[in-house]
């Protein structure tokens, strides 16, 4: 069975080690997801770019987005990184619970968007009109929808990676495992 690594000093380009160096400064560490993209010459810089560009939704929403498309796509990774996101953002760890869940009782238009994002995911990108309708009727618009997209697949790039390799998981403390249905009815 192949063990995957992560990239260490000397495995990468110079120019990923820049890269690297750069997140260890702004993060303290280099998560190991990172640490692996870097195994491309490409991929770890244009995932990066792609990551930090603008979007019409808050860091909540977001976040939001993240964890619903994680947890559909059972990343282990994934759902530990963004709950240390999502409580910066505010959301407590029983938030964070309930948002994987698709539940987010604290704010209804919330809630529409982690539904819709879970059917979105859940799918492939075919979601019923009813949740179309809900997701507009919320106050979303056509510019949130392209957005929420993008964080989609953002998210399931790295969830993917995640998944494949089983890197280790380097947020702590690691999400805990939801016992019975997400937020798509999955187990």
């Amino acid at each position: 069975m192949k063990k995957f690594d992560v990239a260490g000093k000397g495995q990468v380009s110079e120019h990923n080690q820049k890269i690297l160096d750069g997140l260890k400064s702004a993060l303290g560490f280099v998560p190991n997801t990172y640490a692996f993209m870097a195994h491309s010459q490409n991929a770890l810089g244009e995932y990066l770019q792609y990551d930090r560009g603008k979007i019409s939704l808050s860091k909540k929403e977001t976040e939001i987005i993240s964890l619903v498309t994680s947890q559909v796509n059972n990343c282990r990774y994934c759902l530990s990184a963004h709950s240390q996101l999502a409580k910066a953002t505010g959301f407590t760890d029983e938030q964070i619970l309930n948002i994987r869940k698709g539940k987010v009782v604290s704010d209804p238009k919330l809630e529409v968007l982690a539904q819709f994002c879970c059917e979105m995911v859940k799918n492939r990108g075919v979601v019923r009109q009813e949740m179309i309708d809900k997701f507009y009727e919320a106050g979303y618009t056509d510019e949130n929808l392209v957005d929420a997209v993008m964080v989609i697949s953002r998210t399931v790039f790295t969830n993917f990676i995640n998944n494949v390799t089983q890197i280790p998981v380097d947020f702590k403390p690691e999400a805990p495992v939801i016992d019975g249905e997400c937020c798509c009815g999955r187990q």
